[in-house]
């Protein structure tokens, strides 16, 4: 299994960092975890086809983790795509999709598609089986976005397990969804800051031990962790780079 972050900022692009995108991929299937708003020109910048793409995993309903998709859709109906897609996340995913992409593009949700889109809905704690992968979504937050959770991901494909955070406050939902994984990828918006609905490093350092993750790669990080970069002992992510599992 690889992963590539076509894009590890977070809302406000510190850094010039494009929204969150992580494009995951083994012999059977290629994924991504979020598309925010800048993630088709991410994709492009690296060579990456959006056709190419099978399925889309959405943590939480925010512009810079799923605003990406109404550009997402509508390249694929002007490149003429022909596979189906399919787009998970939390409940309230199915209206908020064609919500936004109408706000966009007004009329577009209305538009045939030459391929088949299937949405699901994610339950917490119930692993779902799409295509190759199995995801396992874990509530992180109830109140980050209105009337939709946020969901960490622990996502099993090709014998590895990659958990993801989304915007998360600390819980042991959390610590559930990371536990043992080969992968955790975790955002880290402050250093030692508290804000509600995010994690700083301070805190996931201490809680670290009890989760165990083979592997830590911090994202979705402000300037006030980036300006740090030089002095913090954990791997970081930058937009390209690549980890193979």
């Amino acid at each position: 299994m690889r992963l590539q972050f076509l894009g590890s900022g977070d809302a406000f692009g510190s850094g010039g960092r494009f929204n969150t995108c992580m494009l995951v991929e083994s012999e059977a299937m290629r994924f991504l975890l979020d598309c925010g708003a800048s993630s088709l020109v991410a994709m492009k910048q690296h060579g990456v086809s959006p056709n190419s793409i099978d399925t889309i995993l959405i943590t939480h309903l925010h512009a810079d983790h799923f605003g990406g998709l109404p550009f997402f859709i509508l390249d694929a109906q002007f490149s003429k795509r022909r596979t189906p897609l399919t787009i998970a996340g939390p409940s309230g995913l199915r209206r908020r999709l064609p919500e936004a992409m109408d706000v966009f593009f007004p009329g577009s949700s209305r538009i045939p598609q030459e391929f088949d889109i299937r949405v699901l809905e994610l339950e917490p704690r119930v692993q779902a089986i799409i295509g190759n992968l199995a995801v396992t979504p874990y509530v992180v937050s109830d109140r980050h976005v209105r009337d939709s959770p946020s969901f960490a991901l622990r996502v099993e494909l090709a014998g590895r397990v990659l958990t993801y955070s989304g915007d998360a406050d600390w819980c042991s939902e959390l610590a559930d969804a990371a536990r043992e994984a080969d992968l955790f990828v975790c955002e880290a918006y402050f250093y030692e800051k508290e804000i509600r609905y995010h994690i700083n490093l301070k805190t996931l350092e201490k809680h670290l031990p009890e989760i165990r993750a083979k592997r830590v790669i911090l994202t979705h990080m402000s300037n006030d962790m980036l300006i740090r970069s030089d002095t913090i002992k954990y791997e970081m992510a930058e937009d390209g780079k690549i980890v193979d599992l």
